[in-house]
């Protein structure tokens, strides 16, 4: 509601809308068929959809109030109908503007002003087609409703329908114009004037003469109403059609008109009235929108030309300022055009090289290309006219003065619609400085080559990432020599190389070296045997070092060993790619630009557009920023925006061309270096009406020279970082150059000697060889300079501290193209530490021979096969004969040792545990007897581990064997020691037993005689009772074999017999162990608890034993809770844990106060105890193969566990 509030019209609108609202419902009364319903015309419907359309939505219902109160009132003043059927006469009126104006601004664009034919259609369609559907339905069935004039539904509704159509035809459009136009100046000439008064005269005599009956026939006026709706569009098709309609209606309402008749052909003339009025309304609104378009192609298209003909004159003018050289050819190839600027360089036209019985291309060639790239021109232009592919060539172009200088040239076709050539457009850009300069660095860069390859060691370098590789000459030569078909191979990888020249033994260290330095960016020197001509591995030394940038990122990998050399890079070659030449400007390979005097851009080319990702130049507006500052500031990276505003301010000011090299950010966001250069474009009187500019992306020329400087000082930095001592001599032997780690190894004064009457060499000699070397360093220089052979040699050289450090010198000559030596190149390498350490390692292998020559303990060493290749001298006085003995006999050396030294009995075993351990490469150990040189055989342990190599290989068995005889002999004595302590033990435990086992025997004995006298007493009876007797007979039976059982145990505790292991399950042992400390416990006043498992598995045991052991620990648990006064529970419990029956026996008592000494011998805290019950019960469980041990309670008690294997672990 609050918006509605705020989108009130004004009251005044308002008013105005009333009162239009009421003249138009008189005016529909006055030509009404049906009086007080108005069924006629109806201007009112007109008016109202016009409003609406042009009103926002939120106003509607203000003038919808208004289109009441005006409807009521005119009821009450012309038509005098029931209010209720007046108030919904109004509905259907109200829902018809309505719906006719959401249809139309739906359907038209806002604002509607009906200026095409598509918009004449939609709202004769929507507005005064469908639109009054709804007013004639309601209205109809109103009439019909209330019976007013007996009208019915079938006879109102058409003409009602045609009545409010007609009304909007007539009434819209003009409401609409006079709405538009409302605040605006109508725009006519003199002489449109003069024809609209004519028009209007002719209009209104021939409306009086055909509509007054003087003139048959009506529609005569149909000529000069489209004349009006031709030449004034719109707006003279909405006042004509007015007119039309009010002269219509005042001959009608006189009665003097063709559309007046007796009250009987009355309603025939109005329907008639209506159709005449629709059908001219509809005739003038289509006419009016066909010439509306007609005005508007025929405007657009001037416009279109006049913008041409201007972009034709900026474009000519801009190609002519361009700083480039532009040319045109036609699909042959003949040259139609030279701009300006190539025009002034040449010093002729295209016109001026025309000669007879020549074509223009042959003349233009002959005259400004240089004669030794004619014949390549020539060639490549005629394949790309033949072909349609881009043209793009370097070649040197004749100036006006005679000289040539070096030109990029570039050409792309201009094709039509069917992709046939119809132009070639190409551009020259002097590129002269940018060749000389990389002809200069080209030439530095060969110097730099040569001092590499001349160096006596082997460089090679790779990128970071593992790309390319190079190598030096030195280290090519030497692939060709060593690799087959080295050059057929490609390019070669770092890998590749590894296997085949490094030695297998050290490949896989030196590649995880490698692979490790590159990972973590550190240094790292390696030291391996490298593969040479003679087919000999020698060792080398190779240390790799990376080349870091400013901000510590490693951009490449050096690498120095000897006789290690540098492949020459090669420059990539610049390849720039330029888009097509759709037109002059977007054709030509650069980027335009156009500039007002005060600097502000006002156009810039497609390719500009494109590259910095913008559409229009309007895009960078800012408001209080100027356009120029805007674009620097999006543009031009930070550290060249000073330096462009500062030549663009010194330009604009003083109005001087300017040319400026910078970065400019493209759309991906990368900036790449631009050459700018601009020229002002003056009038006739001096004053700068334009500036034109134009950027040449010159990036890959930036970077390639950059490159080039970068290689450049790369190459010089590399020689002092390499990690050896070079130096060059001249042919004479004098020294030229020392490089910096050199110098600094020498200090400044010995590499730089002054002595009168010497030369420098013989002066550094003397100064920095040690004196013992000098003379014969000498002679060794002097032959190699004498014969040009190769020098090497090993001496002491001082260094700046006094130090005198061993190094190995090499050198080799350079020679010119005669085999002339023109120069020496030395590499000293410091090898004082290798001499060093080289002695140090001979010093610590002799000492370790000598301790295990001397090791109180028997050593073997055998081959990776077994193969005994040593003995030290315990082993072969053990044995009684040398290794060597074994040779000849037939047999290896392994197979004669185990014949001839082991026992028969262990030989089997021993042989194939040593095929196992040499087989798999496991260690080896095993107990055996060992035959001694004096024929005894004694118990040895002997254990072999492998020795292998960094690569996981075996190269080495190590075998210790230690005389374990003694030891043996004695854990044979303790054996048999306990296994007479487990007897005393049952002998002592007897006396304890008497009284539980005289009370097992004499329960059955007992039930025994109770159950004879009950057989006597059956068998006595009259007559004797068989069946019962039989029971009982049964009964004596079975208690006796109980008591003979009884019997049977308390032999077995004193009988040392054979191992009698039965089949059983744990639980029934438990359950006898139950029963024979029952009445004990009963004594002691103590219960038992079980808990065991479902589904034990068997075990294979001594059945008598493990009892014996169960009830020694219940009654150690019983007897460890005496002292307490609660319940006293023994709790056991029997599970199933991997491969074993572990039994846990627990009680409640005071825990145990020595658990470490409590299994041995003779250890007891009982007063009257033996100390050997429970040693004999761990010596049980272990000879079962079991464990026993205890374990302390929480919060009091011990618990004693013991496990015995199953059933298939003790059968295996």
């Amino acid at each position: 509601m609050e918006r509605v509030w705020l989108h009130r019209p004004p009251f005044p609108r308002l008013g105005l809308f009333f009162l239009a609202y009421v003249l138009a419902c008189g005016f529909a009364q006055a030509l009404a068929i049906v009086p007080g319903t108005g069924i006629s015309i109806w201007p009112a419907s007109g008016l109202f959809i016009a409003t609406l359309i042009l009103s926002s939505g939120y106003s509607w219902p203000w003038w919808v109030l208004g289109g009441c109160l005006a409807e009521m009132f005119s009821n009450v003043l012309w038509f005098h109908s029931p209010p209720l059927a007046a108030f919904l006469i109004y509905i259907g009126n109200a829902l018809e503007a309505v719906v006719g104006a959401w249809l139309v601004n739906r359907t038209l664009q806002r604002p509607v002003r009906l200026e095409s034919l598509q918009e004449v259609l939609a709202f004769v369609a929507l507005g005064a087609g469908i639109a009054p559907i709804v007013s004639a339905t309601i209205g109809s069935a109103t009439l019909a409703w209330f019976s007013i004039l007996s009208q019915s539904f079938a006879t109102a509704w058409p003409l009602w329908w045609i009545g409010d159509a007609t009304g909007v035809l007539i009434v819209a459009p003009l409401a609409l114009v006079v709405l538009h136009s409302w605040r605006g100046r109508l725009q006519l000439s003199t002489t449109q004037w003069m024809e609209a008064c004519v028009l209007g005269l002719i209009f209104l005599a021939i409306a009086a003469l055909s509509l007054s009956g003087y003139l048959p026939f009506a529609y005569i006026i149909m000529p000069p109403l489209l004349w009006a709706a031709v030449r004034f569009e719109f707006k003279g098709a909405a006042i004509s059609l007015v007119l039309l309609a009010l002269i219509t209606a005042v001959f009608t309402i006189t009665g003097a008109g063709q559309f007046a008749g007796d009250p009987e052909s009355q309603k025939h003339k109005q329907i008639m009235l209506q159709l005449f009025l629709a059908i001219s309304a509809l005739s003038a609104l289509i006419v009016a929108a066909i010439s509306r378009q007609h005005q508007l192609a025929s405007l657009s298209l001037r416009q279109s030309v006049d913008a041409l003909r201007e972009r034709e004159s900026e474009l000519s003018q801009l190609v002519d300022m361009v700083p480039s050289h532009v040319w045109r050819l036609t699909p042959a190839g003949e040259p139609t055009f030279f701009n300006k600027r190539m025009v002034d360089f040449l010093g002729l036209d295209v016109a001026d090289a025309d000669k007879p019985d020549m074509s223009r291309l042959e003349a233009v060639l002959q005259a400004i290309i240089h004669p030794d790239d004619t014949a390549a021109l020539r060639e490549s232009l005629s394949h790309c006219l033949v072909t349609g592919e881009n043209f793009a060539m370097r070649y040197r172009l004749r100036r006006a003065d005679g000289v040539y200088r070096w030109m990029s040239s570039r050409a792309e076709p201009m094709r039509d619609q069917a992709g046939s050539i119809v132009q070639w457009y190409g551009l020259c850009h002097d590129i002269d400085d940018q060749v000389h300069a990389e002809e200069t660095l080209r030439r530095s860069e060969q110097q730099l080559q040569q001092m590499i390859d001349a160096v006596p060691v082997r460089i090679w370098s790779v990128e970071p990432a593992g790309g390319s590789i190079y190598f030096n000459k030195r280290y090519q030569d030497h692939f060709r020599a060593v690799i087959a078909d080295f050059d057929a191979d490609g390019e070669p990888r770092i890998d590749e190389l590894l296997q085949q020249l490094i030695h297998p033994d050290e490949a896989p260290d030196v590649q995880r070296t490698l692979r490790k330095c590159f990972e973590s960016g550190s240094g790292t020197a390696m030291r391996f045997r490298w593969l040479e001509k003679d087919g000999v591995y020698r060792w080398a030394e190779c240390r790799v070092e990376p080349r870091r940038d400013d901000d510590g990122k490693v951009v490449q990998w050096y690498g120095v060993s000897l006789d290690v050399d540098e492949e020459v890079r090669a420059l990539e070659a610049l390849r720039d790619r330029e888009r097509e030449l759709s037109q002059l400007v977007d054709m030509v390979p650069v980027h335009i630009a156009r500039m007002a005097p005060n600097g502000e851009p006002t156009f810039f080319s497609r390719r500009t557009l494109q590259s910095i990702g913008m559409d229009d130049v309007a895009a960078w507006d800012k408001p209080d920023l100027s356009r120029l500052a805007v674009l620097i500031g999006a543009t031009v990276h930070p550290d060249d925006g000073p330096r462009m505003r500062e030549v663009l301010g010194r330009a604009l000011a003083t109005g001087e061309p300017y040319t400026i090299k910078y970065r400019r950010r493209h759309a991906d966001g990368a900036y790449r270096w631009m050459e700018g250069r601009a020229e002002p474009l003056r009038d006739q009187n001096g004053t700068i009406v334009q500036w034109y500019a134009a950027a040449v992306d010159i990036d890959d020329e930036v970077r390639a020279q950059q490159a080039l400087r970068e290689r450049e000082r790369e190459l010089s930095q590399l020689v002092d970082i390499v990690p050896s001592l070079l130096w060059r001599l001249n042919a004479d032997g004098e020294p030229t150059f020392f490089n910096k780690r050199l110098i600094n190894f020498l200090g400044p004064d010995i590499a730089n000697p002054e002595k009168p009457g010497m030369n420098r060499l013989s002066a550094i000699i003397e100064a920095a060889i040690h004196p013992d070397d000098a003379e014969s360093l000498s002679e060794a220089l002097k032959h190699s300079f004498a014969t040009g052979e190769r020098f090497s040699k090993q001496y002491r050289l001082r260094r700046a501290d006094g130090v005198y450090r061993w190094v190995r010198g090499s050198a080799e000559p350079l020679r010119d193209e005669s085999g002339q030596i023109i120069q020496w190149y030395g590499l000293t390498h410091d090898i004082d530490d290798q001499l060093r350490i080289e002695q140090e390692l001979r010093e610590r292998e002799r000492s370790l021979w000598q301790i295990v020559e001397t090791l109180p303990a028997m050593i073997d060493c055998a081959a990776p096969d077994g193969e005994p290749v040593y003995r030290n001298p315990q082993l072969r006085d053990f044995l009684g004969y040398r290794l060597e003995a074994l040779d000849g006999t037939g047999k290896s050396r392994l197979d004669g040792t185990l014949d001839a030294g082991v026992h028969p009995d262990d030989v089997a075993g021993v042989k194939e545990n040593y095929a196992h351990s040499l087989r798999t490469g496991e260690p080896y150990a095993r107990r055996h007897r060992l035959r001694r040189f004096d024929g005894e055989y004694r118990w040895v342990e002997t254990r072999a581990a492998p020795m292998r190599n960094a690569e996981g290989a075996i190269v080495q068995w190590n075998v210790i064997c230690l005389d374990i005889d003694g030891e043996v002999r004695a854990e044979e004595d303790l054996r048999q020691a306990r296994e007479g302590l487990a007897r005393a033990s049952q002998v002592a435990s007897l006396a304890e037993l008497s009284a539980s086992i005289a009370h097992e025997v004499n329960q059955p004995l007992a039930a025994v005689v109770a159950n004879s006298h009950a057989c006597q007493r059956w068998l006595m009876a009259e007559p004797p009772n068989m069946e019962r007797a039989q029971r009982t007979i049964e009964r004596i039976i079975r208690d006796a074999n109980s008591a003979a059982d009884v019997v049977s145990r308390i032999r077995a505790l004193f009988k040392q017999s054979a191992d009698r292991r039965v089949h059983t399950t744990m639980p029934d042992i438990v359950n006898e162990g139950r029963n024979l400390m029952a009445d004990e416990m009963a004594r002691r006043h103590a219960r038992m608890v079980l808990q065991i498992d479902g589904n034990l598995p068997p075990i294979s045991v001594d059945r008598t034993q493990i009892q014996q052991v169960l009830i020694n620990l219940i009654r150690n648990g019983m007897e460890a809770m005496e002292a307490i006064a609660g319940d006293r529970v023994i709790e056991v419990r029997v599970r199933h844990i991997g491969n074993a029956v572990q039994t846990e026996v627990s009680d409640h008592g005071q825990g145990i106060e020595f658990p470490e000494k409590m299994f041995e011998p003779f250890f007891t805290t009982k007063e009257d105890g033996m100390g050997m019950g429970l040693a004999i019960c761990r010596s049980i469980v272990e000879l079962h193969g079991g464990r026993l041990w205890a374990e302390q309670n929480n919060p009091r008690g011990a618990t004693l566990i013991f496990t015995l294997p199953i059933e298939t672990q003790v059968a295996s």
